[in-house]
């Protein structure tokens, strides 16, 4: 099979409905939009979430806390998560993305101290959890902040 081969299969494409095409067609005149009101204007209907005056639910449920715009999203990797090197090993960030054991690395990379390490590696990461530290430190390895 060829590119210039490729037909789609019956019942995949669907003709858009061209409204305002005389009566026959099922939508004329009004065009599916009925008799006036603020749908039927050109340029008419409501913002999402108007609720015709009535104080919107968004409005009427309280607010709580605080959104820092500023804030840091880390990637975080655990250290169980470290044991898939080879002793003497130097994980970089681009290494876990390489290995997948991240998808994105966000704004850095974070070591969180959770399972425990048997090889001795060097870590390269932007942040350490002081348990993932000494574990790390504690298998002879090091730590180093980027």
């Amino acid at each position: 099979m060829k590119l210039h081969e490729l037909k789609a299969s019956e019942g995949t494409r669907k003709n858009r409905n061209r409204v305002g095409r005389g009566m026959s067609s099922g939508n004329g005149k009004t065009s599916g939009r009925g008799h006036k009101g603020q749908k039927a204007r050109s340029g008419g209907g409501t913002r999402p979430g108007f609720e015709g005056g009535q104080m919107p639910l968004f409005q009427r449920l309280p607010k709580r806390g605080f959104t820092n715009i500023h804030r840091k999203e880390f990637a975080i990797v655990n250290l169980d998560a470290l044991n898939r090197f080879e002793d003497g090993t130097e994980i970089t960030p681009e290494l876990l993305l390489e290995e997948g054991v991240v998808k994105k690395t966000k704004a850095g990379i974070k070591v969180l101290g959770d399972g425990n390490v048997d090889k001795k590696v060097t870590v390269k990461a932007h942040k350490f959890s002081a348990s993932a530290k000494e574990a790390i430190e504690a298998a002879g390895g090091k730590t180093e902040v980027i």
